[in-house]
C-alpha cells in the first residue's frame, strides 16, 4: 500500500471526489485542472459544477485532457453552497473533497488530507495549510480560531504571516476552510450538505459548527498543502462580497447563538458594527458598499426562518 492511501472493503484505494465550481473562469479552471494531474494519491474523480457560465466549460477547455473529470452544467448560478451540493449529489467517493478552482494543488494533498481519517474515526473533516498563490511563503490559513458569539468574529491562524514551520503541527480547530476541505461522505449522510440560503461566504463556518454538534472533529493537516488565488470569482472589492458577508454574518449567529449571546450580538452590530461600516464606506466614497452592507441587514429583518436549508 503506498504512503497516505486508504484501502476500501474491495482492496481498492478509496475513491476520493474532488468537487470544484466554475463560474465563468475558464483559464483559471483550466490552471486548476492542470495542477491536479501531479496528484500521487491513484483513485479520484474531479467532478466540475459549471455554474450558469455564460460560455459552457467544455467549449473553452479540452476536457479529454483531463480523463477523470466529469462536468456538470447548471443553467442556474446556484452559488458556492448550492453548486457544491450539486456535485456531492453526484459524487460516488467515499469521501469529498471540496475545493476551490483558483487554486493549485501539491502533488501529495490528498494523500496528506487522508491520513488523520485512519487515526480516528471521530475526524470528519481534514483541511490544509493553505498559502496565497501570490506569495507562496505567506500563510492565509492554518487553522481557525473559536468563533466570538458575541461580536460574530471568527480570526484564521496564521492568517498574513510567513511560513516559518511555526504552524507545522496538526491540531483540531474549530472550523474548515472552504477554500479546501476534506470530508467522509458518512459524515455528509449524517449532518447535511451546505445550507443554501448561505448561498456565498459563511456556509463552510455553518457546516463546521453543524458537524462538530454532531460529535466530529475537524482537523488541520499541515503536511497537506494548496496555493490559493483569493476571491477570483467575485473580486476582493465586490458589493456582492459585502453584501453576503454582512448577511451571513447575521443568519450565522441567528443560528447558532444561545438567546443571550444573540441579544449582546444585536447590541453590539447595532451600536458598533453598522455605524462604523456605514460611516467607513461614506468616507471612502463607496456608495454602493454601504448599500450592499444595508441590504445585507436588513436581507435578515425580513427573513424570520433560519432553518438548515
Amino acid at each position: 500500500m503506498a504512503k497516505g492511501e486508504r484501502i476500501g472493503n474491495n482492496g481498492v484505494p478509496e475513491l476520493v471526489s474532488i468537487i470544484t465550481i466554475n463560474y465563468n473562469q475558464a483559464e483559471i479552471t483550466r490552471q486548476f485542472l492542470e495542477s491536479t494531474t501531479r496528484l500521487t494519491y491513484p483513485n479520484y474523480e474531479i467532478i466540475i459544477v459549471d455554474n450558469a457560465s455564460t460560455e459552457t466549460l467544455s467549449s473553452s477547455i479540452d476536457l479529454s485532457l483531463y480523463p477523470k473529470v466529469r462536468l456538470i452544467r447548471s443553467e442556474t448560478n446556484l452559488g458556492f453552497t448550492g453548486g457544491n451540493n450539486l456535485g456531492m449529489s453526484e459524487a460516488k467517493g467515499d469521501y469529498f473533497f471540496i475545493v476551490n478552482n483558483d487554486t493549485e494543488v501539491s502533488a501529495t494533498l490528498l494523500d496528506e488530507l487522508l491520513k488523520p481519517f485512519a487515526t480516528d474515526d471521530t475526524i470528519g473533516v481534514t483541511c490544509p495549510k493553505i498559502k496565497f498563490h501570490a506569495s507562496p511563503k505567506v500563510l492565509q490559513f492554518a487553522g481557525y480560531n473559536p468563533m466570538n458569539m458575541l461580536t460574530g468574529t471568527a480570526t484564521a491562524i496564521g492568517y498574513n504571516q510567513p511560513d516559518e514551520g511555526q504552524y507545522d503541527q496538526p491540531h483540531q480547530t474549530y472550523f474548515a476552510h472552504g477554500c479546501a476541505m476534506m470530508i467522509r461522505r458518512s459524515v455528509v449522510k449524517q449532518v447535511g450538505r451546505f445550507a443554501e440560503r448561505f448561498f456565498l461566504y459563511y456556509e463552510e463556518l455553518d457546516w463546521s459548527q453543524r458537524i462538530r454538534n454532531a460529535g466530529y472533529q475537524i482537523y488541520y493537516q499541515p503536511t497537506a498543502t494548496i496555493l490559493h488565488k483569493e476571491s477570483a470569482s467575485v473580486g476582493q472589492q465586490s458589493t456582492l462580497k459585502t453584501y453576503y458577508l454582512t448577511r451571513n454574518r447575521i443568519l450565522f449567529m441567528r443560528r447558532h447563538c444561545s438567546p443571550f449571546q444573540r441579544l449582546v450580538f444585536y447590541l453590539y452590530f447595532t451600536t458598533c458594527v453598522f455605524p462604523k461600516h456605514i460611516i467607513s464606506y461614506l468616507v471612502k466614497g463607496k456608495i454602493q458598499h454601504a448599500r450592499a452592507f444595508i441590504d445585507g441587514t436588513l436581507w435578515n429583518l425580513r427573513s424570520t426562518s433560519v432553518s438548515p436549508v
